[in-house]
């Protein structure tokens, strides 16, 4: 087999590659047969020819007189484009030849692969736009109570101070997010994303990686590539740090040198970037007794807590319970294609004497529940029975026969205290609270009952 059938062998197979050799004097001495079928000429009418009565732009003459290698061109011919490269071939430092190669697409399947991956890209941009944006305003903090309204005023106003870092504080449930999105979007970030970090959601291990970013290699596992962090993501628009009390105090150093020098550096990188971004934080923890702990630093919480927002618990605004009523039933019709109108007199009284250890957000749920009961009762209005399952956690039964009243009693006890973690989500001041105790009292009778503290 000569090199020519060799070289056949080789090219000849590919349909998306085009081959050509010329010696010296650039005649051509092998051409590959897709570049034969794209020039739409049989071979007899192309070997031995010069290449430039075949192709007057070809870049081999180049070549051929500076002997260095040219690389990664446009290269069009009949109405297909390609990428190209034209090197030398040396035998005892002498220039013999030229090889030149391409990698030939049909133009119209170009533009076919372009559009889709056009297509893709708008997707995946509208997802993160989709992804990174606030979703609530002022206009959904709804009530009349004096303090919501204080709290509401106060985050109306400092919105407008971009650069201003904002502390919002409140139990769970009580709708921190909905002021942090309202904030955003009432300020001249808002074009910009706004993206959101759970501190407790995230394993202490991973949260550096996910607020900064990591480059290729970072560490095991690290996806190809690197990734942009939350903090990149966030430029010029705002950054809400959730749940920032569960931040472990390793983070809280790094994420302190952040707020000071206004820039970051990815794991596993050598260079800082500078980052324009507003932050905003919540909790429903107590940051002020955790920094007297040592549990959070002293620094990061003043450089956090420039602005305060307290947002009211539900038990404690009792009075805005029937506007919300009507607007989450307004809401949630809209989620779950029903149709409940109201609810009647009585059950919105059953709906205020509830302590609401779960705020808004409990509300919500039980409504919820309540419109999935009228749809089954194919009614239109919310009863009372509709709400029957609020007080069917704590129930018992005495029978004097089988145990005392201290038993009973105590049993009943232990059930209440069970129940009230559940609902405050084993927030022991927000427990000790509703139950009318102290937080010592509390703890006391925990360990009485042998109730996990955690």
């Amino acid at each position: 087999m000569n090199g020519s059938e060799k070289l056949g062998e080789i090219f000849d197979q590919n349909p998306y590659m085009v081959v050509i050799i010329v010696d010296k004097n650039n005649l051509i001495i092998y051409i590959n047969k897709t570049y034969l079928r794209i020039l739409n000429l049989p071979a007899e009418k192309v070997m031995g020819k010069s290449v430039l009565s075949i192709t007057p732009a070809t870049k081999t003459v180049k070549v051929l007189k500076t002997g260095k290698a040219i690389t990664a061109y446009n290269w069009d011919i009949n109405g297909y484009q390609m990428i190209a490269c034209a090197v030398p071939l040396f035998k005892e430092n002498e220039i013999v030849g030229c090889f030149a190669y391409s990698i030939s697409l049909n133009i119209w399947d170009s533009k076919t692969l372009v559009d889709k991956l056009l297509a893709e890209i708008n997707m995946l941009k509208e997802q993160v736009h989709k992804s990174h944006t606030a979703q609530y305003n002022f206009e959904d903090i709804v009530g009349n109570n004096q303090q919501l309204l204080h709290a509401k005023s106060l985050a109306e106003q400092v919105a407008h101070q971009i650069q201003t870092r904002v502390l919002i504080i409140g139990e769970t449930g009580t709708g921190k997010e909905l002021f942090a999105h309202s904030i955003h979007n009432a300020s001249a970030r808002s074009l910009y994303p706004f993206v959101r970090v759970n501190c407790a959601a995230i394993p202490e291990n991973l949260l550096e990686a996910e607020l900064f970013g990591y480059e290729d290699g970072a560490f095991t596992g690290a996806k190809k590539g690197g990734r942009l962090g939350k903090f990149e993501l966030a430029n010029n628009g705002t950054i809400f740090l959730d749940e920032i009390g569960e931040m472990p105090l390793s983070m809280q150093s790094k994420l302190l040198v952040v707020l000071q020098e206004r820039e970051i550096e990815r794991l596993g990188g050598n260079r800082s970037m500078k980052v324009d971004v507003r932050v905003i934080s919540a909790t429903h923890r107590n940051l002020q007794s955790m920094v007297e702990k040592g549990l959070f630093r002293k620094d990061l919480y003043y450089r956090l807590n420039v602005v305060q927002v307290e947002v009211p618990a539900l038990r404690h605004r009792k009075e805005d319970i029937r506007l919300l009523v009507g607007y989450l039933l307004n809401k949630l019709n809209d989620r779950l294609k029903t149709a409940v109108t109201g609810i009647s007199r009585e059950a919105l009284k059953m709906l205020e004497k509830h302590a609401w250890p779960g705020n808004v957000r409990e509300l919500e749920n039980v409504l919820e529940r309540a419109l999935s009961l009228a749809y089954m009762d194919k009614t239109y209005l919310l009863d009372q029975k509709h709400f029957t399952f609020l007080f069917d956690k704590i129930t018992t039964t005495w029978s004097p026969d089988k145990k005392s009243l201290k038993v009973v009693t105590e049993e009943f006890e232990q059930r209440i205290l069970t129940q009230v973690l559940e609902d405050t989500g084993s927030n022991k001041a927000q427990a000790a609270e509703f139950l009318g105790i102290d937080l010592s009292s509390l703890y006391r009778k925990l360990k009485k009952y042998g109730i996990p503290i955690n």
